[in-house]
């Protein structure tokens, strides 16, 4: 089981967003790069992206320089959403989640964000 936030865990996400057939289809068509960056976290702040590329999900721990949209949430609020306990637009709507950058963009593919929950909370993770 891997470490939240860590890279084996980012590796293990992207894979099942790629085995996921709902993940293929919400995706088709989408060009989106979403950069993460939790804050609080156990060793200290972390960043991840996540890239969309019609119907293939790629990303890594770090920072993303062609990133559409920044989205910031503390380390409670990113295991919340990881686990499928809080989804984005409620944490957004309590002011858990700081977004940045475009988000026209990121409303107009807000179905392929919402594809990914169900995926994430299936990884199994060590929190």
């Amino acid at each position: 089981m891997a470490k939240f936030l860590s890279q084996e865990w980012a590796d293990e996400v992207i894979g099942a967003l790629n085995g996921s057939d709902d993940v293929r289809g919400a995706t088709k068509g989408v060009q989106l790069c979403v950069q993460q960056v939790v804050t609080g976290a156990p060793g200290g702040e972390v960043s991840y992206w996540t890239k969309f590329d019609d119907g293939k999900v790629s990303g890594e721990i770090g920072s993303a320089d062609d990133a559409d949209v920044t989205i910031t949430q503390d380390y409670d609020t990113a295991v919340a959403m990881n686990s499928g306990e809080l989804n984005a637009q409620a944490a957004f709507m309590q002011g858990k989640l700081k977004v940045t950058g475009n988000m026209g963009k990121l409303l107009q593919n807000q179905g392929a964000m919402q594809a990914l929950g169900p995926v994430l909370s299936s990884v199994p993770v060590d929190y």
